[in-house]
C-alpha cells in the first residue's frame, strides 16, 4: 500500500506590536513594582519585568512565520503614515473598575489623538495584509501586574491608586514587531524588527 508523507506542521510565532518604553521609565515603573510587592507582599500576582514592558499597540498572537514579513511591512506602512510625537504616562488603575480587580495598568494619555491615530493606520495596514482587525476597542495602558487570587487584591489595588505615578511625557518615534514566548519563568520578548515613524 501507497504510504502518505505527513505534512510538517507550520511554525508559529506569537507575535505583537508595540512601542517600547524609554529605560528611565521603565526604572520608575519597576521602583513603583517593588514597592506595590514589598508592601502587599502576599498577594499571588504575575508581575511585569523591566524587559517586558511596552505600549502594545496590537496583539496578534501565533502567526506563521512566512506571515511575519508581510506584519513587519504592515508596520512600516503604518508607521510611514505618522510623524513623531509625544503621549503622556502617569496615572493609575485597575481592571475592572469596580468589583475584583485583576490587573493593575498605569494611564497613557493621548491629548493630540496621533497615538490613536497611528493604532487605526496599524488596524487597517494589517486588515491589508490579511490579518485579522482588532475585536476590542483601543485603551492604552501599561499592565504591570495580573493578579491570580483574591486575596488581597482590592487592598494592593487601593494601594497602586493612593501611590500614583508622576506623569512623564516621552516621544514616540517607531513601531516594534515584537516575538513572545511564553517560558516557565516568564515570556520572553524578542524584537524582530523596527519601524521609524516618518510622517
Amino acid at each position: 500500500m501507497p504510504t502518505h508523507s505527513q505534512e510538517s506542521p507550520i511554525e508559529v510565532w506569537r507575535v505583537f506590536i508595540a512601542i517600547e518604553l524609554p529605560t528611565t521609565l521603565c526604572a520608575r515603573i519597576i521602583d513603583h513594582i517593588d514597592r506595590l510587592r514589598s508592601s502587599i507582599a502576599e498577594v499571588r500576582a504575575s508581575w511585569s519585568r523591566k524587559e517586558n514592558l511596552h505600549l502594545t499597540l496590537k496583539f496578534l498572537g501565533d502567526i506563521p512565520v512566512t506571515k511575519v514579513e508581510a506584519l513587519a511591512q504592515a508596520a512600516q506602512s503604518a508607521a510611514s503614515r505618522v510623524s513623531p510625537f509625544d503621549i503622556i504616562v502617569g496615572g493609575c488603575g485597575a481592571f475592572p473598575p469596580r468589583g475584583q480587580p485583576r490587573v493593575l495598568w498605569i494611564g497613557i494619555e493621548d491629548h493630540a489623538g496621533k497615538l490613536a491615530s497611528l493604532q487605526t493606520a496599524l488596524e487597517d495596514e494589517c486588515a491589508k495584509a490579511g490579518f485579522s482587525r482588532a475585536e476590542r476597542p483601543f485603551r492604552p495602558h501599561l499592565t504591570i501586574a495580573r493578579l491570580r487570587q483574591p486575596h488581597g487584591s482590592r487592598r494592593l489595588s487601593a494601594l497602586h491608586q493612593e501611590i500614583g505615578f508622576n506623569r512623564e511625557a516621552i516621544n514616540v518615534s517607531e513601531l516594534a514587531v515584537i516575538r513572545s514566548e511564553l517560558r516557565s519563568e516568564g515570556s520572553r520578548h524578542t524584537v524582530i524588527s523596527r519601524h521609524r515613524a516618518l510622517g
